[in-house]
């Protein structure tokens, strides 16, 4: 079996290096031959095209891929169409993987195909959320780092020619969020089946939260509101309103928590700086989510209102 890992990159450099020296680590067991690691550099401006041409002796695993700026979507399908592997593998280029990554996937899929006779699956690797730089794989597994999401691009793999059945990514989630979930929604539509894989374990890195943050993740939510709506114009379900949160019940929610909008993002300010001085940042992000619900809630609404008065 050949191995295609799909990582698409922009302006990641300190924590790719991490990324990609894990992957390099992976133990090579029956049935995996080989296994490439298909980088695409997506308009980076922070070097990182160079850094892999300098050093790429230390990873021979790696093959870069450069495009204008044009979003995940677009990366993953370039690398997809690049890619000379049976098995794709997405993940992302904040991810730090184990060992034991590349044959957990690959035991859990082959499993699947060998018992149904049928391709027509993924697998699901786990996501371990932290802020811990120097060492990312030394977190331990927390409550909030399960996901119900059902096709998420951080730690996935499927066979690449199920994967093309299906279209690949829209290209029109040009912003922030939804590229993903919305293609799981069409390999949904198709039967394609999820198989939980919690041995394919990742590190996912993100720095700690910091007040100069709150302005980034606030424009976040608002991108999420305009790729939301696309999601659900392409999928008009119930179930993918409760996803993007387009509901009198989340609208309700995240307004009672906040107090009609009181609590919010600077009347917080000082109790985000409290915790994050106290050592307390994945707590005081933990409280930013409740405000950033209400911005992501209000936005979606507020874009539905133009999209119908346009």
């Amino acid at each position: 079996m050949f191995i295609s890992v799909i990582i698409p990159t922009y302006n990641r450099k300190p924590i790719l290096e991490k990324c990609l020296r894990a992957l390099e680590k992976q133990r090579l067991i029956q049935p995996i031959d080989k296994y490439e690691v298909v980088l695409v550099d997506d308009g980076s401006t922070d070097g990182t095209p160079l850094w892999i041409n300098q050093t790429k002796q230390q990873f021979p695993h790696v093959r870069l891929i450069q495009q204008d700026h044009g979003g995940p979507a677009a990366a993953r399908n370039c690398g997809v169409k690049a890619s000379l592997g049976d098995l794709i593998i997405f993940i992302d280029s904040d991810l730090v993987v184990t060992e034991s990554f590349l044959i957990s996937h690959v035991r859990a899929i082959t499993k699947f195909w060998h018992r149904r006779n049928d391709r027509r699956c993924f697998t699901y690797g786990s996501v371990i959320n932290t802020a811990n730089f120097e060492n990312p794989t030394s977190e331990s597994h927390k409550l909030q780092d399960n996901s119900w999401a059902y096709f998420a691009t951080g730690n996935v793999a499927i066979d690449k020619q199920v994967l093309l059945q299906s279209g690949l990514f829209d290209t029109s989630f040009y912003l922030y969020g939804w590229e993903d979930l919305e293609l799981g929604e069409r390999l949904r539509n198709m039967g394609v089946k999820l198989i939980k894989c919690p041995k394919a374990v990742g590190y996912h890195w993100h720095p700690p939260l910091n007040i100069e943050q709150i302005p980034d993740l606030i424009r976040v939510e608002k991108e999420r509101a305009k790729m939301g709506l696309v999601f659900y114009r392409k999928h008009p379900t119930l179930r993918v309103r409760f996803i993007i949160q387009y509901t009198f019940l989340h609208r309700t929610l995240w307004e009672l928590l906040t107090l009609g909008g009181l609590l919010n993002e600077k009347t917080l300010r000082p109790l985000f700086a409290f915790l994050i001085r106290r050592g307390h940042s994945g707590l005081a992000m933990e409280v930013l989510r409740i405000p950033l619900n209400l911005i992501g809630v209000r936005a979606i609404y507020r874009e539905a209102r133009l999209i119908a008065l346009g």
